[in-house]
């Protein structure tokens, strides 16, 4: 044994000699939580005790006596909250800026898939995300991204293959593979999908899937693939098959799809140890009004659940599926992330813990941004590389695929063809412009649903390869919009009648934004409010909406910079 393990070994026994003593209470505690009732989510009730806490660990619960104490009489204490699947970029802030909205809402881990990123960047994105989340009061743990891109009908920078992973996958902040959305290379043993399946199980690591509406035989070639969760269940039967078959559900609130109302018969005692909570996607809106985890477990509550069922669901649940064997509980030798809320009706988040530290307590606690390599930094700022367009880049003849926008889901419709811009019908032109590698590639279609009456909409937040998508109701706005985008590093933008009316500058990899998430917030309410003064539909989100329409791993239609793609029949059309 070299002399660094030596070293590591030492300092491990000496901490555990430390949290020993303070447990027999022949050591004061660093922080001790007097008289709290707290959620104990091995035994399914609510008990109460000193909570003591040493080297950020808790270390026992009984009678202590802390070099600082809080008297939590009247509360109730939880294990920090974990969403088991999120893109941070779809904040569109930075991960530090994202951190300071989650933590005050007890959110203490998240586990990320840099997917968006990584189609932007490549494993530069992943590098640049590892250390933009270094050292927050947020544990950001990885998953690494499994399809970049999403299939082979996509153009993104460059194709993350399993050796691109090898670096990362010993890392102790990779938890696994994150969602195989490429459920047909999956079920066709493409040997370029299943190595990085095998990868991560070979590294003892988990896999997350990502498969919408597969027929029995399929779902059980892809659950024997090695996939072991799914998030993308849109009602219960579809989430119970999964969970006969041995998969973990992740019940998904966030911004584009809203899946917890008909997941709720899930959250059960027959169920619940089977499911975990995510957002996937969530935009400033959402974090600043509404918040994050504990949203979604304010709004089962009210639908019904048992509140402790909720709260394992939000903590424990997910720990133990990523084996987090630390984490998700409040007990000996657990991490000590521990939110501290009013009751369970109010489910108001009075103080936040985070490895020990108060984090969160009426207000939030400062702390320090990380440090990024700068060539990272530059590489993240310079993510455009394409030619100017011209409304006669956008001019189509005969008839191409028109996808319907369902409102609240990012399913589409196949609704047949469209052969031209028909306005006072809501069929509008919808194009998907390369903007990595210079291709000159532009798919184009029609779309209905959208429902602009004037004007542009362009946005280089589009999933997961995110090139340039525009819909317009002109091919001189839909040309002005997207080089508008391209001159500015990113960003969403509307236009009308030639002029730029509203833009939300996303300078990080075109996906996210430099300022504080109120600052976008408001930038972005402004960029609503003139989507829908140009009669966009007020049922949708327009930016969260759009951004999904280029995504062909999901039915039914698609557009992406080589054409409209059929997703049910896998084949351009």
């Amino acid at each position: 044994m070299n002399n660094s393990k030596l070293e590591k070994l030492s300092e491990y026994l000496s901490d555990k000699k430390e949290k020993i003593s303070v447990a027999l209470s022949k050591e004061n505690a660093d922080v001790v939580l007097k008289n709290a009732t707290y959620v104990n989510v091995f035994s399914n009730e609510l008990l109460t005790g000193d909570i003591a806490i040493c080297n950020g660990y808790i270390v026992g619960i009984g009678e202590y006596n802390g070099k600082k104490e809080y008297d939590m009489t009247g509360k109730i204490l939880v294990p920090g909250f974990i969403d088991g699947h999120i893109h941070l970029e779809s904040s569109m802030v930075n991960p530090c800026e994202f951190a300071r909205a989650v933590v005050p809402h007890g959110t203490t881990t998240v586990v990320t898939d840099p997917h968006e990123i990584a189609n932007v960047m490549g494993t530069q994105g992943i590098d640049y995300m590892l250390q933009a989340t270094e050292g927050l009061p947020l544990d950001v743990c990885f998953m690494l991204s499994s399809c970049v891109p999403a299939c082979e009908n996509e153009e993104n920078f460059e194709p993350l293959e399993y050796t691109d992973m090898l670096p990362y996958i010993e890392n102790e902040r990779v938890l696994g593979l994150a969602e195989m959305m490429n459920y047909v290379g999956v079920v066709n043993s493409d040997e370029s999908v299943l190595s990085k399946i095998v990868l991560s199980e070979i590294n003892g690591k988990t896999v997350d899937g990502h498969a919408p509406m597969l027929d029995a035989k399929l779902l059980n070639a892809y659950i024997t693939a090695g996939i072991y969760s799914d998030h993308e269940c849109y009602d219960f039967s579809d989430a119970l098959e999964k969970v006969r078959k041995g998969q973990y559900i992740m019940i998904r609130e966030g911004t584009a799809a809203n899946n917890l109302d008909a997941l709720m018969p899930l959250l059960c005692e027959k169920y619940s140890s089977r499911c975990m909570f995510a957002t996937d996607d969530k935009h400033p809106d959402g974090l600043l009004y509404n918040g994050h985890i504990d949203y979604i477990i304010k709004k089962a509550i009210k639908n019904g659940a048992d509140p402790l069922i909720t709260i394992k669901v939000a903590s424990i649940n997910a720990a133990q599926y990523f084996g987090m064997k630390n984490k998700g509980a409040i007990a000996p030798s657990y991490l000590a992330d521990i939110a501290v809320i009013d009751n369970f009706d109010d489910f108001n988040i009075e103080m936040v813990i985070k490895s020990g530290e108060v984090v969160f307590d009426k207000t939030l606690k400062d702390f320090a941004e990380p440090n990024i390599d700068k060539n990272l930094v530059e590489r993240a700022h310079n993510t455009f590389n394409l030619e100017r367009v011209t409304e006669k880049s956008f001019e189509t003849s005969g008839e191409l695929g028109l996808l319907g926008i369902v409102e609240n889901e990012i399913v589409t419709k196949n609704l047949g063809t469209a052969d031209k811009i028909d306005v006072d019908n809501d069929i509008l032109k919808i194009a998907c412009v390369e903007r990595h590698n210079n291709t000159n590639h532009i798919g184009i279609g029609f779309v209905k649903g959208y429902m602009l009456k004037s004007g542009a909409v362009a946005t280089s937040v589009a999933h997961d390869s995110h090139n340039i998508i525009v819909i317009g109701c002109n091919e001189s706005d839909i040309a002005t919009a997207v080089n508008y985008i391209a001159d500015n590093k990113g960003g969403i933008v509307i236009v009308n009648n030639g002029e730029v009316v509203s833009f939300v500058p996303l300078e990080i990899a075109g996906l996210m934004s430099e300022e504080k998430l109120s600052v976008v917030n408001e930038k972005i309410i402004d960029a609503h409010k003139k989507a829908y003064e140009l009669g966009c539909n007020k049922d949708i989100d327009p930016f969260m909406t759009m951004s999904f329409l280029s995504l062909p791993v999901i039915p039914s239609l698609r557009v992406t910079t080589k054409g409209v793609f059929d997703v049910d029949n896998w084949k351009f059309l």
